[in-house]
């Protein structure tokens, strides 16, 4: 099967995923989880024969792409899930922004270089994961 990669109006289906990755398999609250930017965001949903299997959202403000809750099943992992995702995420942000930022956790600050992307500052603990931030032109 083909997997693709669209953008959503299913913000529940979205966040049904970022539940199962991020809280329930990672240990992130829902308060911080859930921070009401969503409705703000544009939301990318990648599913194979209909199943939703990953999500990402984008945030636009002053010339900056914020790409984040980038999640994928972990059952489909390995997949280029994750890569398919980002791409559309800097595609659906050429032309609305400049700059296209993220905050990486440490474990894929590989798969995010494999893309462009740079880190800059220092390493800061987000939800009990560590993270850094990353950027690269649009």
């Amino acid at each position: 099967m083909t997997i693709k990669v669209t953008r959503t109006e299913d913000l529940a289906t979205c966040l049904e995923l970022r539940r199962l990755v991020f809280m329930e398999e990672q240990g992130v609250s829902e308060e911080e989880e859930i921070d009401g930017l969503d409705p703000h965001c544009l939301h990318l949903l990648a599913e194979e024969g209909g199943r939703p299997l990953g999500t990402a959202r984008v945030l636009y403000k002053e010339g900056v792409a914020k790409i984040g809750r980038v999640c994928v099943l972990k059952a489909h992992r390995g997949r280029g899930l994750g890569r398919l995702l980002i791409e559309a995420a800097l595609e659906q942000s050429r032309g609305r922004a400049r700059t296209a930022r993220l905050g990486a956790q440490v474990s894929a600050l590989g798969f995010y270089e494999g893309l462009g992307f740079t880190a800059y500052g220092p390493l800061y603990d987000d939800a009990g994961i560590p993270h850094r931030d990353m950027e690269r032109p649009l």
